[in-house]
């Protein structure tokens, strides 16, 4: 029963995908060349929307720290609990959120994207505004207290899942689509983009917010978090839909999934049945050893993501997913353990500052580079240089190890970090491109899914080991730990791009160059 009543939803589901798009189908065969025309504009649509729900996470993301403190002053446990419970939170349930993106339509995600993103951000700034401004309630009434911080976490982690959602939508789904048919450089240039969007929101939303944490108050900055959501959560969905409604190969696409989605119900339910069949057979023949195999399957196929990361380590881009994954796990980023360090070294709060401005703008920058190198040396060759890129300029985090005088230290250390940058942000978009390229359509959503949720696993792990090494005197240690894991993530791309291309240099070509260099005009003319 529960079948058929699944196969009349997606039934259902199917005949809303078709009356939606129908009109509109039938405008794309009488104006083909207006929805070219329309697609620039469309595309502002897109990065407008973008830019409204990334900002509104790049609020949340700086001030919970803040608001944590001040709520239990003088500890960093209440940051670090929330920070553990949002890791633990994408670690545990990426997958599964991968796995629900894609068995739903797009207009579907994108409502339930939209709604729990910004109600749950709503409801965190409420508990927040409660918790600040009935301070009194840790000592009048405990178990109050606790229920509002529980709250503000589970909030947070929601938001933040119901935000992992979305990105795989628009960033793993839309975005392939959309370019799908036109010239390469169309999806390069989207990425781009679109990662530009991000790191402007990570540049100036904690900016705006700080400042009005500093001048104003922690009550007008979550007021202003909660208003935000409850406003730009109508203008975001106007703005997606009207992508989706002027896009028809989005309706095709929705429509394609679950139409593979009812065809797999009926296939897993008929193979069902001969599994029954099977193992009837066999207990009437008194052998055991399949039960006892199908029981096994039984037990790993209850685990609600392990189809989901079975299926990401069947694809042939899993070595560049683990890479990037694996730079997740460091302290060399300007987040919370690193930022600690710092002020412990004597670093000024406004030189901390400074220093995580100036590494943004580089970030922006590596999204200006990419499309150009992407361009000349193809994605796969892009990521070879660019993770070795990121590498050489860790080198410098490195010697700041050795050097005796603590400012000086630091400063080399937050050097090596901004400058690194380029190099990690063109790697992250060739791992993205190279996925958008390689992995089937019926796969991306749980994909996309499975590499936030080890994305996740990594950088808990980091914060992990900072409980572990928590003593400021060995942050060398987290240093030595960090660059030791990115040479890891270097020597996996490196490997792939050598299973991939067969080789790594072209020799031939350096040797031509050093004969050149070396000998006569004449040998210029075989270069």
């Amino acid at each position: 029963m529960n079948i058929f009543r699944g196969r009349k939803k997606e039934s259902a589901e199917i005949e809303e995908v078709l009356m939606v798009r129908e009109p509109l189908l039938g405008q794309q065969d009488q104006q083909p060349s207006s929805q070219d025309d329309s697609l620039p504009s469309l595309l502002t649509y897109l990065y407008v929307g973008h830019f409204l729900a990334r900002w509104g996470a790049r609020m949340w993301e700086f001030s919970v720290g803040l608001y944590m403190i001040s709520i239990w002053p003088d500890s960093l446990l209440f940051a670090a609990i929330y920070g553990v419970v949002e890791s633990a939170s994408t670690a545990l349930f990426g997958p599964i959120v991968g796995q629900w993106v894609d068995r739903l339509t797009y207009v579907k995600v994108l409502r339930l994207w939209l709604v729990v993103q910004n109600l749950s951000f709503i409801i965190a700034g409420a508990t927040v505004i409660a918790l600040v401004e009935f301070s009194t309630l840790k000592s009048s009434n405990f178990t109050a207290f606790i229920s509002l911080v529980v709250l503000t976490n589970i909030s947070g982690a929601v938001a933040v899942l119901s935000t992992l959602a979305g990105t795989i939508l628009i960033e793993r789904e839309w975005v392939v689509v959309i370019s799908e048919g036109r010239p390469p450089e169309i999806l390069t240039k989207i990425n781009s983009i679109i990662r530009r969007i991000d790191l402007i929101s990570k540049l100036f939303a904690p900016v705006i917010t700080g400042f009005i944490i500093s001048f104003v108050s922690l009550t007008a900055s979550a007021l202003t978090l909660a208003l935000w959501n409850a406003i730009s959560v109508w203008v975001e969905y106007w703005l997606f839909i009207s992508v989706y409604n002027g896009i028809p190969a989005l309706g095709e696409s929705s429509q394609r999934r679950i139409s593979r989605l009812s065809s797999s119900v009926v296939g897993e339910s008929s193979s069902t049945s001969q599994e029954r069949e099977s193992l009837l057979s066999n207990d009437d023949e008194g052998n055991s050893a399949l039960p006892r195999k199908t029981w096994l399957m039984n037990i790993f196929e209850w685990v609600p993501w392990f189809d989901a990361w079975k299926v990401y380590f069947q694809q042939d881009v899993v070595l560049p997913g683990l890479a990037l994954a694996l730079l997740y796990f460091t302290v060399l980023s300007f987040g919370t353990l690193m930022t600690a360090a710092l002020e412990w070294e004597g670093v000024p709060a406004f030189v901390i500052g400074i220093a995580r401005g100036i590494s943004a703008m580089i970030g922006i920058g590596a999204t200006f580079v990419y499309p150009v190198l992407q361009s000349r040396i193809s994605t796969l060759r892009t990521g070879l240089w660019s993770i070795w890129s990121q590498w050489t300029f860790l080198l410098v985090c490195v010697a700041s190890i050795w050097v005796h005088k603590s400012l000086l230290s630091a400063y080399l250390l937050m050097a090596g970090v901004a400058t690194s940058r380029l190099g990690l942000w063109t790697f992250d978009l060739a791992v993205i491109q190279q996925m958008q390229d390689h992995v089937p359509e019926s796969d991306r959503c749980v994909v996309g899914g499975v590499q936030n949720s080890l994305q996740s696993t990594l950088d808990l792990m980091s914060y992990v080991m900072g409980i572990i090494i928590s003593n400021p005197k060995d942050f060398w240690k987290l240093i030595l730990l960090s660059f030791l894991v990115s040479t890891l993530a270097a020597l996996l791309y490196t490997l792939y791009v050598y299973l991939v291309r067969k080789h790594l240099f072209h020799f031939e070509k350096l040797f031509l160059l050093i004969k050149w260099l070396m000998g006569s005009p004449e040998d210029s003319h075989s270069i």
